[in-house]
């Protein structure tokens, strides 16, 4: 394994020669539905840096969308799944099964904050999870109707497509989409101060609102499940107020309704805590898990209550690659790494670095709105000045700026004015704070 120095680095202007030449390349070959947001193409990368052909180091505020969360290419990571390369690739669990997969089962079923005796599946992506999670609720419950929140997302196929509230570019054109879907709404303090300071702070308050459009809509004797991100991914790093997450799981409780943790983005030590749920104590009934799992190889989750988990009949889950053997090497390596290294704790004091960097750059810049998040996923909302209302427009160019100068940053949100920091927990300080400059001092030339 070769080291990647861990400073930044521009060789060339972005994007090199190399990666021009790539551009090319993708266009003549690739479909033009798959999008790309760095104008680069990466060769190395491992801690805090990605490494572009051209020789170009970048600084990584992403993680491949919270998915190396302990760093690329990470020893205990690469190491097992060579070996597990070595000995097999692929038998199919559902053929001829095998440790490895049990073995994660096992660590998920200790880790995951899910009261009792416990259950797990494994899948290949969040996507596909999600929509295991929802045909558990459904067996488990014999009712149909799910409900998902405003600003959610929970995948690109059909039934996550219904599921996730934004359109463009996840479900413009795609429909029609799975039925028996309803949405509710979302406790979104920053956006809900517009209509009061306590619907913005209570979150009890907020859940009531959500909690009677869902009985208006859809009533509890038709409702298998409510699914949420315990902290918002794609519609924007929304940590609902306080108190909402509880009141919702125990209005599930009450009336025989799965209540489901989508910690695809938040899960594996990423927010502070080894899961999001945790922060308020939260004990799901299932709890869908990917991304930080293994280390980017392609592994997914479902996790629940053993009464809901094994309600499906015997070969009513599955997949041909669900649980692959070389993914579950990584994912166990992980496992380890997060635990013997102790990142929860780094997660929690890049949160520290971060909002205290960031606060700063608000208290100048009346353009930054929010400040929000938890852990190692950080956002901040850009508006216009002296408004609420939101600025797209500065958030793309922004990002650009950053792009040009070597530093990789994702936006996101419903109105695409919110730019998301996902850096890997192996990131250092000294990188992080040079990251947060360049972005500082972009914004103000902007």
């Amino acid at each position: 394994m070769t080291a990647v120095e861990q400073t930044r680095h521009l060789a060339t202007t972005i994007p090199g020669p190399k990666s021009s030449a790539l551009i090319e390349r993708k266009t003549a070959a690739v479909s033009r539905g798959v999008g790309t947001t760095m104008p680069v193409y990466a060769a190395r990368a491992a801690g805090g840096i990605v490494e572009d052909i051209d020789g170009n180091r970048l600084i990584d505020l992403g993680s491949g969308i919270a998915v190396t969360t302990i760093g690329n290419a990470s020893p205990r990571v690469v190491e097992a799944v060579a070996a597990q390369a070595g000995r097999f690739t692929h038998t199919c669990f559902m053929v001829t099964p095998y440790e490895e997969y049990v073995a994660v089962c096992e660590q998920l079923n200790r880790l995951t904050p899910v009261a009792g005796d416990k259950r797990s599946a494994l899948f290949n992506s969040g996507s596909e999870a999600v929509e295991n999670a929802v045909k558990i609720a459904r067996s488990y419950t014999r009712k149909q109707a799910v409900v998902s929140f405003d600003h959610a997302y929970h995948g690109r196929t059909n039934l996550t497509m219904a599921l996730t509230a934004k359109s463009m570019p996840y479900k413009h054109g795609f429909g029609p989409f799975a039925p028996e879907v309803y949405r509710a709404p979302l406790s979104y303090p920053f956006r809900d101060a517009e209509f009061g300071k306590e619907l913005a702070t209570d979150g009890e308050l907020a859940a009531k609102r959500a909690i009677s459009v869902i009985d208006k809509q859809v009533g509890a004797d038709n409702l298998a499940a409510v699914i949420i991100e315990p902290i918002q991914g794609e519609g924007g790093f929304i940590v609902p107020a306080e108190g909402f997450l509880p009141t919702l799981l125990d209005w599930c409780r009450k009336n025989n309704v799965v209540f489901i943790a989508d910690e695809v983005q938040t899960g594996f030590a990423r927010t502070g805590r080894m899961f999001a749920c945790e922060h308020e104590g939260i004990e799901p009934d299932l709890i869908v898990t990917a991304k930080g799992i293994a280390d980017g190889l392609p592994l997914s989750a479902v996790t629940g209550r053993a009464e809901i988990m094994d309600a499906p009949h015997v070969s009513g889950l599955g997949g041909t690659y669900g649980g692959n053997p070389v993914a579950c090497a990584a994912a166990l390596a992980t496992i380890a790494t997060i635990e013997s290294d102790n990142m929860v704790a780094r997660a929690a004091e890049i949160e520290t670095l971060m909002k205290e960097r960031l606060g700063r750059m608000q208290a100048d810049d009346d353009r930054i709105g929010d400040v929000r998040g938890r852990g190692a996923m950080i956002a901040v909302e850009l508006v216009k000045p002296g408004t609420t209302e939101p600025d797209a427009d500065l958030t793309k160019a922004l990002c650009a700026a950053a792009h040009a100068q070597g530093v990789i940053v994702l936006s996101c949100g419903t109105y695409g004015n919110v730019l998301r920091f996902l850096p890997p927990l192996a990131i250092s300080d000294e990188l992080l704070i040079e990251g947060l400059d360049i972005l500082a001092a972009a914004l103000k030339a902007l």
